[in-house]
């Protein structure tokens, strides 16, 4: 009994600390401004999609991402800089989107296969990486994944064995659930508010971007200046 409340509370712990990272309430918003040419069901499978990117990105990062990153040579600071200029890039194409043709009939084939390659494109990035899964959050998994494992919580070997799989799984639940909330968003608010709210998402997906670069930058400058 004793090991599945450790159980429990290191499920309670890693959601603590994961979910204010992960935000998923942001990615929501994110897919608002990026489906609004989708139909129901595809903004279902990208949302579906999504989640299970979520998933596996979290798990690979506890379980290998110090080593792929020693591998490659990549830090900390070079992973939140990167993430921070894929953000700002969406963010900018979802401030200043490009002006569709009008429709017709001679496009219309044409169009119905860009949306569907669009689709197709959104749920890896930018819904799973950098939204949800960004560079504070793999960076939070890769750091917690060395105290995990020295033990250094006193929770039980086997609690140590499935908590961060059931905290990456729960987190990938909630993701979904929030994410399937969208269409019920999408048609309270309709096509004119789902176009501000793309907007206002590209505005702020601009600053975090830019918030992710200082935060690398100020992060390289600590490291590598010389203490007094």
């Amino acid at each position: 009994m004793t090991g599945i409340l450790q159980l429990f509370q290191a499920i309670g712990l890693g959601l603590v600390l994961l979910l204010p990272l992960a935000n998923p309430l942001t990615t929501v918003a994110l897919l608002l401004g990026l489906s609004s040419n989708m139909t129901r069901e595809e903004r279902n499978q990208q949302s579906l999609m999504a989640s299970v990117y979520v998933f596996c990105i979290m798990t690979v990062a506890f379980y290998a991402g110090q080593v792929v990153m020693n591998t490659f040579g990549i830090s900390i600071p070079g992973l939140r800089i990167a993430g921070g200029l894929i953000v700002a890039f969406i963010g900018f194409r979802m401030l200043f989107p490009q002006q569709s043709p009008e429709e017709a009939p001679e496009v219309e084939s044409k169009s119905h296969e860009l949306r569907h390659k669009t689709s197709a494109n959104i749920a890896f990035v930018p819904l799973a990486m950098p939204s949800t899964a960004g560079p504070g959050t793999i960076a939070m998994i890769i750091s917690s994944a060395s105290s995990v494992k020295a033990n250094s919580l006193g929770f039980e070997p086997w609690v140590l064995a499935v908590a961060p799989v059931a905290i990456f799984l729960t987190v990938a639940v909630i993701l979904w659930g929030c994410l399937l909330s969208s269409g019920a968003i999408m048609r309270l608010v309709g096509k004119s508010g789902i176009e501000a709210i793309s907007r206002l998402m590209g505005f702020l997906l601009v600053c975090m971007g830019v918030q992710f670069i200082i935060n690398g930058v100020l992060e390289i400058i600590s490291t590598y200046t010389p203490a007094a």
